[in-house]
């Protein structure tokens, strides 16, 4: 005799297209901490990698919006050239924040990237709120420019020390060249010679 079973049927959630608004949920990684991934680094380089990187990922930010309010405020003589300029440059730097966030995230880590939470951070000191004269402005950044260059070189070194060539190769390659060949574009702007004659000699 043949036992019947009966079947359970289970139903599906209906199908709606409101979307979930206002959803809160539990932080599921911490930021200053590495998850486990199999790319042949030490859980200690990829943890001091992703630190350095995050110190320089907010300076870079910090940078970047420095260039763009620099942009902005430019003025004088020199304005068009200079508004194009800083603007270019802004460009680089954002895409330079993009790169050193993906490769906090390659190595297991949190990338910051909340302006609150950059400003707690970095290193580069606020500037005024309002405008300042045009050799100020460019200035700030070149001093802005080289305390992202000595923090770039000491990682850099660092981390070709505990063999993460990835990072080194970034630092290197991306934010190391890039900064220098901008400082050196702003620092031409601040060489005072004449435009169209010579002094007699």
């Amino acid at each position: 005799m043949a036992i019947r079973r009966s079947a359970k049927t289970t139903r599906r959630p209906k199908q709606s297209s409101q979307p979930w608004l206002h959803v809160k949920g539990a932080e599921i990684q911490e930021f200053g901490t590495v998850r486990m991934f199999p790319l042949g680094l030490s859980w200690d380089a990829r943890m001091y990698s992703c630190q350095r990187l995050n110190q320089i990922l907010a300076d870079t930010q910090i940078l970047y919006n420095l260039y763009k309010k620099h942009h902005w405020l430019m003025r004088g003589p020199t304005f068009y050239q200079l508004h194009l300029l800083l603007d270019k440059h802004a460009g680089e730097q954002l895409e330079l924040v993009d790169q050193l966030a993906e490769r906090v995230q390659t190595l297991g880590g949190v990338a910051i990237g909340d302006p609150r939470h950059v400003a707690e951070i970095t290193v580069i000191p606020r500037p005024p709120d309002g405008a300042e004269e045009v050799p100020a402005m460019l200035s700030r950044l070149i001093e802005a420019h080289e305390t992202i260059l000595v923090a770039g070189h000491d990682a850099a070194r660092r981390a070709q020390e505990m063999g993460d060539d990835g990072t080194n190769d970034l630092l290197v390659s991306d934010v190391i060249r890039t900064g220098e060949m901008q400082t050196w574009f702003l620092i031409e702007h601040l060489v005072d010679t004449p435009l169209v004659e010579a002094p007699e000699g």
